[in-house]
């Protein structure tokens, strides 16, 4: 049986992956389990627990505005903490699974593939693309570049201007399990749709406003390539 070592073990997706049966043994580590800005903390975890994967989940993404205010920490947990990890898979030979985002592209055209130019057009997105140049360089490695958000959609509001692929962490979660053992790059998410539109199916009191320069309008991406394993 696979050990896969979970960085960022209390986050929303790793909650959902606790809950899903399969033939991988996940070794879930909390931030003070496993600090991924201390080398020592991060070989400590492969010493105890002999991991063949690593999936890094940990990191800082909400509020978007904090990427902004403390440019340090978005640095540091994003950016430097991915690198470290990295730096420990090469060193052990272990494949690492990173989870980015749709953030990274430019959100203009929309039908974004995997080989397409990337430009984030915020500084969340930027330290997620700073995080995948590191685990790039290292090609015992996949890269998620994720649309997913938690059940039940969180917000009152949704934009009707915007076109995106959300998906519930839930939903991803068994998606997620037939990619495991694949490398690259690949989009994940689902049907290309407003998010209004996505909202709206699940809570019906969600109220349509337009994105005035809040979001780009067509984050959507290309998910041929993910459909080819699922």
């Amino acid at each position: 049986m696979l050990k896969i070592l979970v960085s960022g073990g209390n986050g929303r997706f790793a909650s959902e992956l606790k809950k899903i049966q399969c033939n991988y043994k996940f070794i879930f580590r909390n931030k003070k389990q496993l600090n991924i800005l201390s080398i020592q903390s991060i070989k400590n975890n492969f010493k105890k627990f002999k991991p063949n994967y690593v999936l890094h989940l940990a990191g800082l993404s909400r509020p978007m505005s904090i990427h902004d205010k403390q440019i340090n920490k978005s640095i540091d947990l994003n950016i430097i903490g991915t690198a470290n990890l990295v730096k420990i898979c090469n060193l052990y030979k272990k494949k690492i699974i990173f989870f980015s985002t749709s953030y990274v592209y430019p959100g203009k055209k929309g039908k974004y593939r995997e080989a397409d130019p990337i430009l984030p057009w915020n500084n969340y997105g930027w330290s997620k693309l700073g995080a995948e140049s590191a685990v790039q360089m290292y090609k015992n490695s996949l890269i998620i570049r994720a649309c997913m958000t938690e059940r039940p959609f969180v917000h009152r509001s949704a934009f009707k201007n915007v076109k995106s692929n959300f998906i519930f962490h839930d939903q991803f979660a068994k998606i997620f399990l037939k990619l495991i053992k694949k490398k690259g790059i690949i989009n994940v998410g689902g049907k290309t749709q407003t998010i209004f539109k996505f909202a709206k199916k699940h809570n019906k009191n969600v109220k349509a406003i337009n994105s005035k320069g809040e979001l780009p309008l067509r984050m959507d991406m290309n998910l041929q390539k993910i459909k080819n394993y699922v």
